[in-house]
């Protein structure tokens, strides 16, 4: 029996159109044409289209669907096998976004609870990267400390924040002093100022031991939004988030030591 392209079009879902370029690729030529001249399909072609719209739908592009096609019994499985690869981690990979996209909802519900006209008062040149706050929390997403930090800040009111931001810009002067008058990063000074950067989190936000002090502080030397969150760019200068890193470090294995008081004396 012969179908016309009308036909083979209603019956496979595709448009003319897309039957027309499949015959002009070379993929599905109709096997006869009418006395008219108009394509007309046999049944064994609408089962290599039935083939192509197969592969097509697992995302084959067409050259590759004609390798296979030419060649079935040697390309199909290897063909299908990659292919179930790619497809494994393109699901991974969106479900990946999916948690990405929640956790973003998450932080905006949950996160700092002021106008824009409020932020930019109590906030200035420091600001918030949502895609660096979705990924910290995609990071800390088991982590109790994360979860602390994220309802003590939701619950922080304006006067809050204006009190956190006075002291962590009396503490950030004083790091770019230290920095610019050449102190070492494992001096006492900048030490100092390291034990005053895990106590501030501590109190403002959730319990910082020195371990948790050190990852955050290797992320402001690896990720520029997170050191954003502590010295706004226009203050940054090369190397000080590498400075303030070593610093922390510095200081960790200083009260490893004993060379500091704990935090419970203070």
């Amino acid at each position: 029996m012969r179908y016309s392209v009308g036909q083979v079009s209603a019956f496979a879902g595709v448009t003319v159109r897309t039957l027309h370029h499949y015959d002009k690729a070379g993929l599905l030529s109709p096997s006869g044409r009418s006395d008219a001249g108009y394509r007309l399909y046999d049944d064994a072609d609408l089962v290599r289209l039935q083939q192509i719209l197969f592969y097509r739908e697992l995302g084959f592009p067409l050259d590759e669907i004609a390798a296979i096609l030419k060649d079935p019994q040697a390309n199909a499985v290897d063909h299908l096998r990659a292919r179930q690869r790619q497809l494994s981690e393109e699901i991974a990979r969106l479900r990946r976004l999916a948690e990405v996209a929640q956790r973003a909802i998450e932080v905006q519900q949950t996160g700092v609870s002021l106008t824009p006209e409020e932020r930019f008062e109590v906030f200035g040149e420091i600001t918030f990267d949502l895609s660096y706050a979705t990924e910290a929390e995609l990071k800390w997403a088991h982590s109790h400390g994360q979860r602390q930090a994220m309802a003590r800040a939701a619950a922080h009111t304006k006067e809050d924040w204006a009190h956190l931001m006075r002291e962590a810009g009396a503490w950030r002067a004083e790091l770019l002093a230290a920095w610019d008058e050449g102190e070492p990063s494992d001096g006492e000074r900048a030490m100092d100022l390291a034990e005053e950067h895990r106590l501030h989190i501590s109190r403002w936000f959730t319990s910082c031991p020195p371990d948790m002090h050190r990852r955050i502080a290797d992320d402001f030397a690896a990720d520029p939004r997170a050191f954003a969150l502590v010295v706004p760019p226009s203050q940054q200068r090369p190397g000080l988030a590498a400075y303030l890193c070593k610093a922390v470090h510095a200081n960790a294995a200083r009260r490893a030591d004993g060379r500091t008081p704990l935090e419970e004396d203070r």
